[in-house]
């Protein structure tokens, strides 16, 4: 039945598998609406990178559907998320013929939940960017206008989502990557606490505890149902956090009580905030405060730069450590031309930070998780803007020529050493995080945040608005993002290239 539901835009997740119980539209039928919108939209923005179609279809027919989502189209980023058959190329042409031949654990409770995987989403090469333009697959672009970014890392799924292909798509976050293109593309996305959903069985933590996987959804609702699904670690994991009271989904629609929310529009990195963004979150604190919560201007006491030039340490670290693991895949000594030259300095770098660099640059992430734990004994949350620009035009990023050039250089004369000695690192974090410099203090304290889409600019670009909570604490994020769905809904509001 092709193209034969053009409901299917009215339902979120939840809503798709309700009706699936009801048998008012059967599994199959909701696969190929998905598939022919994939088809239809995809050459336009290059969200879907591995169809997985005949899979899916293997599922409906051989397998019983149950769990919350029962017969509900999904996609996987292609990152992280192990899908045995399936390529697993995390943006790189090095892994370009990698197929793992297991699932991950947080896939197999994606599959507990009953969805129909249809495909793999593109990402930056690892994971690496703001933005989604990986050499191997090429660029995403955002529906709601391609000539700009969806973000990234999981810009692929954002895309999708927002143009209607599925009501939700997996993502994962280790400095903003499921918050900073959800607010690129009007959709709701929550980075759960560290810990609270698995990572095993190929990682213990993944960049020092940093990255965290979830889903990208239009409805609170259904991020909040998956979050149930998956939530909770396996043994031997490195983090083990106490399981949530009741459902993640019992919060959606429940009170969240007079909160006490610090504001801040300022960039920690000192630079400058595109007006469109301080106004989103202007305006989100007048939504607040209308809705009977206290909003007071304040901010932590946190270094933003001192911060962010450890958590570009823990990137060298990571990259040179990666670069290491592709070596046992490709079965011989890496070569710069493997990975994108961006992605190679960051690893030459790696080489150049000695432990005690590194084990300074984690002692910065411990002393934020404490100024963040007082400072949230006296606030119930933190808001700022998700992102310090609206989604850039697609290259606006890219290196220059010459800067291209300089990596050559750098990269076949192996000289990581030598830009470190120059100084040129300490300027790197603040450039390369300027537009996107609010979302990593959670990610470095393990803490849960979202971004809740409530502000458009005139030229039609969503911008989003970002809280972060405290440990452990998603109950009351949900709480407030119901609330203001509720209150300021958004579900409707649809990009012009859409299913």
């Amino acid at each position: 039945m092709a193209g034969g539901f053009p409901e299917y835009d009215h339902f979120d997740g939840m809503g798709l598998a309700e009706l699936v119980k009801r048998r008012e539209i059967s599994p199959a039928e909701l696969l190929e609406e998905a598939v022919s919108r994939i088809e239809r939209l995809n050459p336009h923005l290059n969200a879907v990178i591995h169809p997985l179609y005949d899979q899916a279809r293997e599922q409906v027919h051989e397998h019983p559907l149950k769990g919350a989502f029962a017969g509900v189209p999904f996609l996987l980023k292609d990152l992280l998320a192990a899908y045995a058959g399936a390529p697993l190329t995390m943006g790189s042409k090095a892994y370009r013929h990698y197929v793992p031949a297991h699932d991950s654990e947080l896939v197999r409770r994606f599959k507990a939940s009953g969805v129909l995987i249809l495909g793999k989403t593109n990402t930056p090469e690892f994971g690496l960017m703001g933005i989604t333009e990986p050499e191997l697959h090429g660029p995403t672009h955002n529906p709601w206008n391609p000539d700009h970014t969806p973000g990234g890392s999981s810009g692929g799924s954002a895309a999708a989502v927002a143009a209607g292909m599925v009501p939700l798509a997996s993502g994962g976050d280790g400095g903003g990557s499921i918050r900073i293109p959800a607010s690129h593309c009007g959709l709701f996305g929550l980075k759960p606490t560290r810990g609270r959903n698995p990572t095993g069985p190929d990682f213990g933590q993944i960049w020092q505890g940093a990255a965290v996987e979830h889903v990208i959804t239009r409805s609170v609702r259904d991020s909040a149902a998956m979050l149930d699904v998956t939530q909770g670690e396996t043994p031997g994991a490195p983090y083990m956090i106490a399981p949530p009271e009741r459902p993640f989904l019992g919060e959606v629609g429940a009170a969240p009580g007079r909160l006490r929310i610090a504001l801040n529009t300022a960039s920690p990195l000192g630079k400058d905030v595109h007006p469109e963004c301080i106004q989103a979150a202007e305006e989100a604190a007048c939504m607040l405060t209308d809705l009977g919560h206290v909003v007071e201007e304040a901010r932590p006491p946190i270094d933003g730069l001192t911060l962010a030039q450890s958590y570009f340490t823990m990137y060298f670290g990571e990259m040179a450590a990666d670069i290491h693991e592709m070596e046992r895949t490709l079965g011989r000594k890496a070569r710069p031309g493997d990975v994108e030259a961006t992605t190679w300095v960051l690893s030459l770098l790696g080489r150049s930070v000695s432990a005690g660099e590194f084990v300074r640059a984690l002692r910065e992430w411990d002393r934020a998780a404490r100024a963040m734990g007082s400072f949230l004994g006296v606030f119930d949350l933190y808001l700022t803007p998700t992102t310090a620009a609206p989604p850039v035009r697609i290259g606006e990023l890219a290196p220059s020529a010459a800067q291209r050039a300089l990596l050559t250089v750098v990269n076949t004369l192996g000289l990581g050493h030598t830009l470190k000695a120059l100084g040129l690192v300490e300027g790197l974090a603040s450039d390369s995080l300027e537009k996107t410099p609010f979302t990593q203090l959670a990610n470095m304290t393990g803490l849960p945040a979202m971004s809740v889409p409530l502000h458009w600019t005139p030229q039609g670009l969503p911008v989003g608005v970002h809280f972060t909570g405290r440990f452990g604490d998603e109950a009351t994020l949900l709480r407030l993002a119901a609330q203001l769905e509720q209150a300021f809904p958004w579900f409707d509001r649809r990009p012009a290239l859409t299913g």
